[in-house]
């Protein structure tokens, strides 16, 4: 026996409706290397921290150590440009879609 895809096997199976979507090719970020000191002000005092916010992470894993993912780092203070920051190689990332759009700009 076959079920319509619209019914379950389980109650429990689907009972809350997916938040998952299928993504296709445009959905997919195409990211390049951002030089740090082009995006972020330094101080004359390097040897101070920075303090810049993160705004949560996105999907996509660091391409250059591939353990983390990025976090979303919008325009402040102290950052010049909008991009995606990687916490543990410190490294500084623009997103656009493969069409050319740019991802980070509202």
């Amino acid at each position: 026996m076959t079920l319509p895809e619209t019914m379950s096997p389980t109650p429990q199976q689907h009972s809350q409706p997916s938040r998952r979507r299928q993504h296709n090719a445009d959905d997919y970020l195409v990211l390049s290397e951002l030089n740090p000191r082009m995006v972020i002000d330094h101080f004359d005092d390097e040897e101070l921290p920075l303090h810049v916010l993160t705004f949560g992470s996105v999907r996509e894993i660091c391409p250059k150590c591939r353990t983390h993912q990025l976090k979303l780092v919008l325009r402040q203070q102290t950052v010049r440009v909008a991009h995606l920051f990687c916490a543990d190689c410190e490294s500084c990332y623009d997103a656009h879609y493969p069409n050319g759009t740019p991802a980070l700009t509202i």
